[in-house]
């Protein structure tokens, strides 16, 4: 852009709609603006991210309240709050800590009442593990045995280097010490020491047998004991010894708070949502233990080991029946940053569940007057039995003494305290929530957590829904599951019998007792709360995979159908990649969902509202497209790093809005006839085929119908997902996708073993693995792989370019061979005009100053060369406060979004495309004949995008933002920009439906269509939920993004202006949306029994709740451009 010749009004008045001549008139005369905003303006500092540490911003804490009753229980709280930062955050320490990892508080206002740990307090084991070459007989053996117990069992390049660097060019290698080596040899001392006796840990592996009972079928009742052999564990007390004397322990957080947010725009207060030790289920703990009786003789400060679980059955190779069931424990003591790295060490695996062995079916089979259906009853019965069998074992006597006494421990600041173990959370996917709430795999009562029954699931959102998720919190029966085993043990009645099934009543109990409840349930854990949402599987493989695939069916079901699914297919693989593998290239047809995982589903999401447009009806594409921007604003929210209270509640107002959409979805959808998909028929012939008498070629039906199902749990889990993030944080903090990370450790390990009794040999690389890495910690071996989190100082810079001068060009050849390109028109000029404002230093104020034919000569560019470089990296802040890049190129990802600089600006941002990224040396010559200084610059050439004038965009709207290219003759079309002013890199996504063309440059092979194009795509969608950050900046309740951006965002959603009367029918859109909310009352439509009840529901929920549901529905409608 020229920055000092040209006129905003030319760049935002002359930008096409589709016809170069069609240009609009509506659009109303804008500010002389054309100079996007410095974001050097709104950069932070490394102090940014860090506390004030002065006792001068610590207010002193409030006197206690006195009460005037008979009998006192009084508890004295030393609360302590630090100063906002530059963020406007704040840490309220309910009790003045002890210790703080982070040192957001200073070290002399630490509380001071535990006694300094005394020698030998260390685990068993731990403190006699010596430094390297222990347990080898010198350093040479040691890291060749490090180096084949670490990294990936794929020796790869990176390995082979990691070989050279680490092993053989160490100071203490010696190739002598290798003669007579053996590896098998090197790792039978791994295994056990020199006198022949085993190296052990207290937590190490114990392997163990489960007996469970099988019932007899006898009149008289009985059973059978059954024994499972090899159930291989780690001792929980021991883990968490081990864990408090682990290196990772000096980042554990003891002390809970509340993490407060001042906002910097208004002064407001808010509460954060994000670690688990900042949560009310922390904080509650922690207050339920200050409750406690005192032990005797014991003054020790008593603080909690947050425990979280996750266990889900894997794949251990890609052909093969092998698999394992591992169970891993987090500490949530521990941020999630760093928990969620599968190498930081945090991960520790603590047991392989064992499965039923296919013996066990000749005993259910010699069992007499049983059925098919009976035996199978009773094999779901006996795994059961078998996985709460494991948790017996695992919940022993230690553990509970722990639970209710504590475990006096040595703390990392050499600090003896009290450690109650609580278990929070337990992170698995539906078939093995089951399995731990002992309730029925999709029974009546489906849901783990409360007992809305099944048949009500399709009332997702209403208020009855909603209500019945809070009057019927599931709470365990342990008379009704008594009384129905006597039946089953002492009186010989089937397990599901009627007997049994009166017996346990409604709720979809199973008669199995739940060890969770029997072992610890006096001491307050709730076994059904602790059963958190499972974003990974419940949304993106769950909700949004039936979602896609309905979309799918109905494009089927519609006229020519194959031809529209076959362009969707080819509009997924003209989506352009974004980032570094946020945005993958859809290499295959997407219709079929060949081998997708769940971040495949999730980038079809962030694409979908684009490639969808269109290819439905008008009639019902205006709605399909507010449906996939209500579910993708929905998903955004849902899987935010870290929430406020704003964004909690915005959370919630989406879901109400999503599952009306959703209700709706599903009554239109009754009218198409929708069958099967052909991999659905194909993967049910093949179910058919593995049954033994049946017939699958005699299948000539053809597909069979499918209706839209929203009466599924994972729907029905939508409503809990605001009540967990406000319990136990943000969905990152407990997604199964860090289970799934850990699988890959196991995964790497099998190749290894001889794939016999594979769950032991797991065992013994992990331990392997384990032994090596406290030996390097003894040894203090700086190179351990340990994650950190980046410090504050790191990537401070706003961008980075290469100073390189691989590729010079020099100016009058370059304008000499493009010559008649409309990019190259007015360069030079321009492109002295963009030094003069820089080296100048002039602000926005001067953007209509133009500089003089004199100027322009007192720029000298040595050679008339500058020098091109592939590549740039934008570094950022993030809405949670980290620092992320974005890598831009104009081969690859060319788009970019700076801040807009109009005075009253309608969209925040204006968008464009990299041409070119280089930098020179120049300088001015000084009229008075001083020495001029010379300047390395740095500089983009774009070609810029603007805003379709009839276009209205906004989260009220549920449209994306839509630009398209400034039209060649307008001399705004190419410019220069500093790389200063960038914010990020821009996932700009072809508006399908209005093809290409060439309306804004000529046809042919130009510097302005790369990789050889020869037309533009008409328009780009903007992709607001390319990711989270991405998505934040769209809204002003980013806490960790710039004041200055957050403010002008905030003016722009807040002018939410008026569409011209030509504009593209968007506000009639809107209204067809608002047509799903007339389903609230105006419901008109034939419609069956149970759609008429629920009609007649949603007239109730309006007559109940109207009033607090339009304020909460008009609260974030200003989100509009």
């Amino acid at each position: 852009m020229d920055l000092s010749r040209t006129s905003y009004v030319g760049l935002f008045q002359r930008v096409h709609l589709g016809i170069a001549d069609r240009l609009s008139s509506a659009a109303p005369t804008l500010p002389r603006r054309r100079i996007p905003r410095s974001f050097d303006d709104i950069e932070h500092v490394a102090g940014d991210l860090n506390e004030s540490n002065t006792a001068a911003d610590i207010p002193r804490p409030p006197s206690p309240h006195q009460n005037r009753i008979r009998h006192v229980i009084l508890t004295l709280r030393d609360t302590i709050q630090t100063a906002y930062n530059s963020f406007g955050l704040s840490r309220l320490y309910p009790r003045r800590p002890s210790f703080e990892p982070d040192r957001f508080i200073p070290s002399t206002l630490l509380a001071r009442t535990c006694p300094t740990a005394t020698q030998g307090t260390d685990p068993p084991g731990l403190s006699n593990v010596l430094s390297p070459p222990y347990p080898f007989s010198n350093m040479s053996i040691y890291r060749l045995i490090s180096w084949m117990n670490s990294g990936s069992h794929k020796k790869s390049e990176a390995e082979i280097q990691r070989l050279v660097q680490d092993v053989l060019q160490a100071d203490d290698f010696d190739i002598k010490d290798l003669e007579g080596f053996s590896v098998r040899s090197s790792l039978r001392e791994l295994d056990q020491d020199k006198s022949g006796e085993r190296i052990t840990f207290s937590d190490d592996w114990v392997e163990s047998d489960v007996t469970i009972n099988i019932l007899t079928k006898s009149p008289e009742g009985g059973s059978v004991p059954y024994t499972i052999q090899g159930f291989h564990y780690r001792p929980l007390v021991e883990v968490i010894r081990a864990a408090f004397a682990d290196i990772q322990a000096c980042s554990f957080h003891l002390s809970p708070f509340k993490r407060l947010w001042k906002d910097p725009l208004d002064g407001h207060q808010e509460r954060i949502f994000d670690e688990l030790y900042t949560l009310d289920a922390w904080l509650g703990a922690q207050d339920d233990l200050q409750k406690l009786p005192k032990e005797p003789n014991c003054s020790l400060e008593r603080v909690v080991a947050g425990l979280m679980f996750f266990s889900d059955a894997t794949h251990l190779a890609n052909f093969g029946t092998a698999k394992a069931w591992p169970l891993y424990l987090y500490f949530g003591n521990l941020t999630k940053y760093v928990r969620s790295l599968p190498q930081s060490g945090a991960c520790h695996l603590v047991g392989f569940l064992p499965s039923l062995p296919d013996s066990i079916k000749d005993v259910l089979s010699g069992l007499s007057r049983i059925s098919k259906t009976g035996m199978v009853s009773l094999h779901t019965h006996c795994r059961r039995e078998l996985f709460h069998g494991c948790w017996e074992i695992l919940l022993d006597e230690d553990f509970l003494f722990a639970y209710r006494h504590g475990l006096v421990l040595k703390c990392p600041d050499g600090v003896l305290r009290r450690v109650f173990p609580r278990i929070f959370t337990y992170s698995a996917d539906y078939p093995e929530k089951v399995l731990i709430a002992t309730i029925k795999d999709m029974g009546l009562c489906a849901c783990p957590r409360c007992l809305t029954p099944k048949s009500l699931f399709g009332s997702l959102g209403l208020v009855k829904d909603m209500r019945s998720r809070i009057q019927n919190i599931r709470i365990y029966a342990t008379t009704k599951v008594l009384k129905a085993q006597e039946f089953i043990y002492q009186r010989g009645n089937t397990v599901d019998g009627s007997k049994v099934e009166d017996t346990l009543g409604e709720g979809s109990w199973v008669p199995t007792l739940n060890r969770f409840v029997q072992k610890l349930g006096t001491f307050g854990l709730d076994p059904f709360r602790m059963l958190v949402v499972d974003f990974m599987h419940e949304c993106e493989l769950g909700t949004w995979k039936a979602l896609l695939t309905h979309l799918i069916r109905l494009l089927y079901a519609l006229p020519n159908g194959s031809q529209l699914v076959a362009a969707l297919d080819r509009r997924f693989r003209q989506v352009p990649t974004f980032g570094n593998g946020i945005i993958r290239r859809f290499a295959n047809n997407t219709s079929e969902m060949k081998r997708l995982a769940a971040r495949d589903f999730e980038d079809i999401l962030q694409c979908a509202i684009p490639v969808f447009e269109g290819l439905f009806p008008p009639t019902h594409d205006i709605f399909v497209q507010s449906l996939l921007y209500q579910f993708a604003q929905w998903h955004a929210l849902a899987k935010l790093r870290m929430h406020s209270d704003s964004t909690v509640t915005f959370l919630e107002d989406t879901f109400k809005k999503l599952s009306r959409k959703l209700r709706k979805f599903r009554r239109d959808c009754a009218s198409f006839n929708t069958t099967e998909l052909p991999k659905e028929k194909a993967a049910r012939q093949r179910r058919l085929a593995q049954q033994p008498g049946t017939n699958p070629s005699a299948d000539s039906s053809g597909p069979r119908a499918k209706k839209f199902n929203l009466n599924t749990y994972k729907f029905h889990a939508m409503a809990d997902y605001a009540r967990s993030i406000r319990l136990f944080g943000t969905t990152d903090s407990f997604s199964t996708q860090m289970g799934e990370l850990a699988h890959r450790a196991l995964k790497a390990f099998y190749p290894l073993t001889s794939k016999l009794d594979t769950p032991r040999q797991l065992a013994k690389h992990e331990r392997r693995r384990r032994v090596l890495r406290r030996v390097a910690e003894a040894g203090g071996d700086s190179r351990l792989p340990v994650d950190t989190l980046p410090s504050a100082s790191s990537n401070l810079h706003h961008h980075h370019i290469a100073t390189n001068r691989d590729s010079p060009i020099n100016l009058f050849r370059f304008l000499q061979n493009h010559n008649g390109d409309p990019a190259i028109k007015n360069f030079i000029p321009r492109l002295k005009d963009h030094v003069l404002y820089r080296l100048r230093k002039l602000d926005i104020s001067y953007c209509d100053h133009m500089f003089t034919d004199e100027e322009h000569n007192s720029v000298i560019i040595p050679n008339n060369l500058i020098y091109s470089v592939q590549t740039m990296q934008v570094h950022y802040t993030t809405y949670d406060l980290r620092r992320e890049y974005d890598t831009v190129s104009p081969r690859t990802h060319a788009d970019i979004m700076v801040l807009s600089g109009e005075t009253t600006p309608t969209h925040p941002y204006w968008y464009a495309r990299i041409l070119g990224i280089f930098h020179m040396e120049t300088w001015i010559n000084r009229d008075d004949g001083a020495q001029p200084d010379r300047q390395h610059l740095e500089f983009l050439w774009v070609r810029w995008l603007a805003p379709v004038q009839s276009h209205r965009s906004g989260m009220k709207l549920t449209r994306l933002p839509k630009v398209a290219f400034v039209d060649e003759s307008d001399p705004d079309a190419f410019g220069f920009l500093d790389p200063g002013q960038v914010v990020r890199g821009a996932h700009l996504i072809p508006v399908f439906a209005s093809e290409r063309g060439t309306s804004s440059l000529r046809y042919g092979k130009l510097l302005g269509c790369p990789d050889g194009e020869l037309d533009d795509w008409e328009e780009y969608y903007v992709g607001i939920f390319v990711d989270q950050d991405m998505f934040m900046r769209y809204t002003h309740f980013g806490v960790g993004h710039p004041v200055l951006l957050r403010r002008m965002v905030r003016e722009c959603l807040s002018s939410d202006l008026v569409a011209p009367d030509d504009a593209m029918n968007v506000i009639n859109d809107d209204a067809a949306d608002n047509d799903d909310d007339s389903e609230d009352g105006d419901i008109e439509c034939e419609v069956g029994d149970d759609e008429q009840e629920e009609a007649e529901d949603e007239v109730e929920d309006i007559d109940e709740g109207d009033d607090e549901e339009d304020e909460d529905d008009t609260m974030f409608d200003d989100l509009s451009f």
